[in-house]
């Protein structure tokens, strides 16, 4: 008997509206808090906060509580930081963090993590969409019309994810047939060894004895329905689909040779 979707038990991969919020970095907070205080600042003045930064620091390490803090140990290091570079600079050149080539390339750095963040998200909800698609298409008794797509894959993970094998079952053995006869986007010969990687054992197994039966008898016209054993086989003997897949290649290819 097929299980259908539970009721409340659908539910997007995250809140909408809702992006994880990255945890506060004190190191990261303790260097552009140094850089606020420097901008405008001649070599002489950085020299004197720097000063000021040792003897902070040393008057922290006498207290156990205050001994292994990070932001303090940023803000020290980025005084250090700071000192070097308009000590290299010109004469009368003054702290400006627009123009610090660390800043800017922190800057950088924050700009490509935000975008592949973004693109992360998009990623998440497209797939979280596509297994919403896929569920509702079982609970109509549709899945088995439908095509493939790419990152179909995916969507199959979220749905394990959200509540197991409830529409698994039957969305393996729809990619299982589809892998097995090429349909939708694993007509793509590429696409079906990327597969491979993408989808658990238990489904290329299935997939490749169902195969191997449309090899050897392919003008039976068997749908799903039909080969429903094999679904079975395979969840129950893995070792005993593998064999069985074996031994009907290798009936394909003698029938071939005597035709």
């Amino acid at each position: 008997m097929t299980r259908t979707w539970p009721p409340g038990r659908r539910r997007p991969l995250t809140p909408s509206g809702t992006v994880p919020r990255e945890p506060a970095d004190p190191a990261r907070i303790g260097r552009r808090v140094v850089r606020r205080r420097a901008k405008g600042m001649d070599a002489v003045a950085v020299a004197a906060a720097l000063e000021d930064a040792r003897f902070d620091a040393r008057q922290s390490s006498r207290f156990e509580d205050l001994a292994d803090d990070e932001r303090g140990r940023a803000e020290l290091a980025e005084w250090e930081r700071l000192d070097q570079l308009l000590a290299a600079a010109a004469p009368g050149t003054v702290y400006d963090p627009d123009t610090d080539p660390a800043v800017l390339d922190e800057l950088a750095a924050d700009a490509a993590a935000a975008a592949t963040r973004e693109a992360e998200i998009r990623e998440a909800a497209r797939i979280a969409a596509r297994a919403d698609e896929l569920q509702a298409l079982h609970e109509l008794g549709t899945l088995k019309q439908a095509e493939p797509r790419e990152g179909d894959e995916a969507a199959r993970d979220e749905l394990t994810r959200r509540a197991g094998w409830y529409v698994q079952t039957d969305v393996d053995t729809w990619l299982a047939h589809a892998l097995a006869t090429h349909r939708g986007h694993y007509a793509d010969p590429a696409t079906r060894d990327t597969a491979a990687g993408l989808l658990p054992e238990p489904v290329r197994v299935h997939a490749a004895l169902l195969a191997a039966l449309h090899r050897l008898a392919p003008d039976t016209g068997a749908g799903v329905d039909e080969l429903g054993f094999a679904a079975r086989l395979t969840t129950a003997d893995p070792d005993a689909a593998r064999e069985l897949t074996t031994f009907l290649d290798r009936a394909a290819n003698a029938a071939g040779g005597r035709g």
